[in-house]
């Protein structure tokens, strides 16, 4: 949307017009006089989607760039929140950001890669694909923080992927995936460069 005064207001009142409720926004990103903001919203039964893009977009200057079911209860947790639970356990912290992660950064699934040697899974969220030694790999240098998007197939099942990652010490990494898009942020993956530090 138009990153000036009243944008994110207009907004509110198209969602709310065709009987949406909003339970968050946050913004994720602003640049070249846009921003690009997540909503969060509770649709009633009997209002397709379709409906909530097409009251989106009728505000001058809005784009739709994704809209997608949440899984997680239909609450959001906030880096801040993240922090603090790695805090108060931070022999497990690494963990505690994987648990968080589908959250934090709206996507279905979240794994901690452990790869001192062969790389592996050693914790995952439920929705988490089984990922071996061989498709790790071939992910791409999960050493630093990166994103890639995996076509369909990329493990047998598994529609087309959107990946983000990053390092937490010198042996693991964190692992998050969207199915079905959308791209990670650039903005994005430095927030989980930055969590998964404080979480080493």
């Amino acid at each position: 949307m138009p990153d000036r005064p009243g944008a994110l207001g207009a907004v509110a009142s198209a969602v709310g017009l065709v009987g949406c409720d909003i339970k968050a926004i946050e913004i994720v990103e602003s640049l070249d006089g846009h921003g690009i903001d997540d909503f969060m919203l509770e649709i009633p039964t009997g209002v397709l989607p379709d409906t909530v893009v097409s009251a989106c977009q009728e505000v001058s200057g809005v784009e739709v760039l994704w809209i997608s079911r949440h899984y997680d209860s239909g609450t959001l947790q906030s880096d801040l929140e993240t922090l603090e639970q790695m805090t108060r356990d931070p022999e497990h912290a690494a963990e505690v950001l994987v648990d968080s992660a589908p959250s934090v950064f709206h996507c279905q699934w979240s794994v901690l890669v452990d790869r001192a040697d062969s790389p592996s899974i050693s914790y995952a969220t439920p929705m988490a694909p089984d990922l071996d030694a061989t498709v790790l790999a071939s992910i791409g240098d999960l050493g630093g923080a990166g994103s890639a998007e995996m076509p369909a197939g990329w493990v047998p099942a598994w529609s087309d992927t959107a990946l983000a990652w990053a390092p937490v010490g010198t042996e693991r990494s964190i692992l998050v995936g969207r199915t079905g898009g959308p791209v990670w942020l650039a903005s994005e993956i430095a927030r989980l460069r930055h969590l998964s530090a404080l979480a080493s």
